[in-house]
Formats: C-alpha cells, structure tokens, sequence
C-alpha cells in the first residue's frame, strides 16, 4: 500500500473502537450501586450506544442536550429500575467515569 492509499486513525476514532471494546452486557443487580449515587445514563434502543459514550467522552455538550430533549438520553427512574431488578434485566452497558451508559437489549 502506498503512503497516498494508508489513511490515518483519528483520535476520534481510536476513542470510539476503545469505547466498542469496552461495551458489554451485564446484569441490572449488578449496577444498583451507580444506580443509588445517580451515575447511570439510559440510552434509548435505536441510538448507537457506542457514539452518545463517544460524545460524552468529548463533553459534546451542545449534542447531548440534543439527545436530552429528543429523549434519546435520560435517566433511568425509579419505575424503570424497579422493572429492570424484577425481570433481573441483562443490559448492554459502557463506562465514561463516572457515569455508566446502559441500553436494553434488542430482539
């Protein structure tokens, strides 16, 4: 491959395939405490997981409060977290410290 042909990695990228590798699914029970001190982002089924971690990382401010009002982004409620406990719910989850993002599985 010629120099021309190579294309770099951005940054950018080497954060987001990092964030991808760091992806995993867990059980709810095992969240309850980011729960109980407020540290867990829910992520809406349909949004890529792996890029709202991406923003968050970047501190794109302006984007998330674009996903905030669309309802892309939120926090996980009390109803919520119940529903997940009872059904011991397995979620797809990443860490931007401090904040956990979590996303139910799709079928």
């Amino acid at each position: 491959m010629s120099e021309s042909q190579h294309q770099s990695v951005t940054p950018e990228e080497t954060l987001k395939a990092k964030l991808n590798m760091e992806t995993a699914s867990i059980n709810w029970l095992e969240l309850q405490r980011y729960f109980a001190a407020g540290r867990v982002v829910h992520v809406s089924q349909g949004a890529d997981l792996v890029e709202v971690a991406l923003q968050l990382s970047l501190d794109n401010k302006d984007r998330f409060q674009e996903w905030i009002a669309g309802g892309v982004v939120s926090g996980v409620t009390e109803e919520q977290a119940q529903q997940w406990y009872d059904e011991k719910a397995d979620l797809w989850a990443v860490v931007v410290a401090p904040w956990v993002l979590v996303q139910e599985h799709t079928d």
